[in-house]
């Protein structure tokens, strides 16, 4: 079934406009009600609401409560939560579902709302067409009196804590940038407790500057940070923690291809790679498949979303995957991206090998590779144009089995995202600017 509103990571768009408003969020909490009282029957539970630290988001919480409330459920609101303490607290308690309020990584301007079923896992592409079939064509009052969940955050930094043991991180500098994001108090108090010793960015949200030159999308300062005080890395999270970006002991950035790699071939080494099957998208660089094979395992692709990685986890049995965008999933611990438990597990791998990051990461070396995301004006179905299609082809017989190319739109914001691997950086720029010229030739494209 095809979905109107919700996108990649559920539905998001500028606040204040028909994509992200809080008529659109009373009209999907009502048709998320209907749709899980037609699964649950009438005696369906109390839904968990947890939201990221943007202005907008209270306002949204209210509106999508009396939504829920106007079709027989009762909402609790968790507050400012990151997004897998939703995930945990949703499966725990057994809620019919959960909803975060969050555009993740976008400026605070933006947001969004994205559900979890019972299981912690985030809905299906036919769940999410079937609420929005359940919709009523109009908003209704927001809901006032919420009843406010007691201690949202304790089970869940009880299980963040409890991958090292105490006082692990005793002696260990570590820079956090929490992006004025969700998770400016879970991972402070989490790594805390574990003994570190923590510099702080990103951590004095005020509503206005989440993700703000701050965050994984923005990891420079947290990179000088580290070699400024020596420390033994830098964590990174998105605006609702459920990235994760790292910076190595000499001030370099890790992504996700490398997060993941290092943790897969960790468990190869000690047996533990579930199914021996890492599954990463098909945005991850070509590199990952090759260091994960060479070492006796196997990837599995998926597309783009780390839900669509859960999904393919899920057929293939295993419990390893991500994103190269830092969403990384360790489904024994959180069926969902988790920033924190990432950076949890890269610590683990550190102590076990007594080796730095700087060498962990070598595991991985990646094909040249060139992204670009272009924002257009329309997105025109890609089978429709004429010089871009062409222009895939033309590259794709030229790089053989040595490269590939992918092209495809963002679903949560009006932007064409171009990839191109190849052999060589000359190979590599070559194709990258073949397909933004075709690019301009078939689209409109905002400057």
């Amino acid at each position: 079934m095809k979905r109107r509103y919700f996108g990649t990571d559920g539905v998001r768009g500028p606040y204040g406009t028909p994509q992200m408003d809080e008529a659109l969020a009373w009209r999907l909490g009502a048709g998320a009600a209907r749709f899980a009282r037609e699964r649950f029957g009438p005696a369906a539970g109390p839904v968990l609401i947890g939201r990221d630290t943007r202005a907008s988001g209270a306002a949204l919480e209210r509106a999508l409560a009396g939504g829920l409330r106007a079709e027989g459920l009762e909402p609790v609101s968790l507050g400012v939560v990151p997004t897998p303490v939703v995930s945990l607290l949703t499966r725990l308690e057994r809620a019919p579902f959960g909803v975060v309020i969050t555009a993740s990584h976008n400026p605070a301007e933006d947001n969004g709302i994205k559900f979890f079923g019972p299981a912690g896992v985030k809905l299906t592409d036919d769940e999410e067409a079937r609420i929005e079939q359940a919709m009523p064509a109009a908003g209704g009052a927001p809901a006032d009196g919420l009843a406010v969940h007691p201690r949202p955050l304790d089970r869940y930094l009880d299980l963040a804590a409890g991958i090292l043991p105490p006082a692990a991180l005793d002696g260990w500098p570590i820079v956090l940038d929490t992006a004025n994001g969700a998770a400016c108090v879970t991972s402070r108090t989490a790594l805390t407790r574990l003994g570190a010793s923590l510099t702080l960015i990103g951590g004095e949200p005020d509503g206005r500057n989440i993700n703000a030159g701050v965050g994984s999308q923005h990891p420079e300062r947290m990179c000088a940070a580290v070699t400024a005080a020596g420390a033994r890395l830098g964590i990174a999270h998105d605006g609702d923690a459920d990235r994760c970006i790292l910076c190595d002991e000499r001030g370099s950035v890790l992504d996700g291809d490398e997060i993941l790699t290092l943790l897969a071939l960790h468990a190869l080494r000690s047996g533990r790679l579930v199914a021996n099957t890492l599954v990463i998208t098909v945005q991850s660089n070509l590199g990952v498949d090759a260091a994960v094979q060479a070492a006796g395992g196997r990837v599995s692709r998926s597309s783009v979303g780390d839900r669509y990685v859960i999904e393919r986890m899920l057929a293939e049995g295993a419990t390893l995957g991500g994103e190269s965008s830092g969403h990384v999933i360790c489904s024994e611990v959180s069926p969902t991206g988790d920033g924190l438990i990432a950076a949890l597990k890269v610590i683990e791998v550190m102590q076990a090998t007594g080796r730095p990051l700087s060498e962990l990461r070598t595991a991985l070396r990646k094909f040249p590779q060139a992204t670009a995301a272009l924002t257009v004006r329309e997105k025109k179905p890609l089978e429709t144009l004429r010089a871009l299609p062409a222009a895939i082809a033309a590259i794709e017989r030229r790089l053989g089995e040595r490269g590939r190319v992918l092209v495809r739109y963002s679903g949560t914001e009006p932007k064409l995202r171009l990839l191109v691997e190849g052999p060589t950086d000359e190979a590599v720029a070559a194709g990258m600017a073949e397909l933004a010229a075709a690019t301009r030739a078939d689209l409109e494209v905002v400057a």
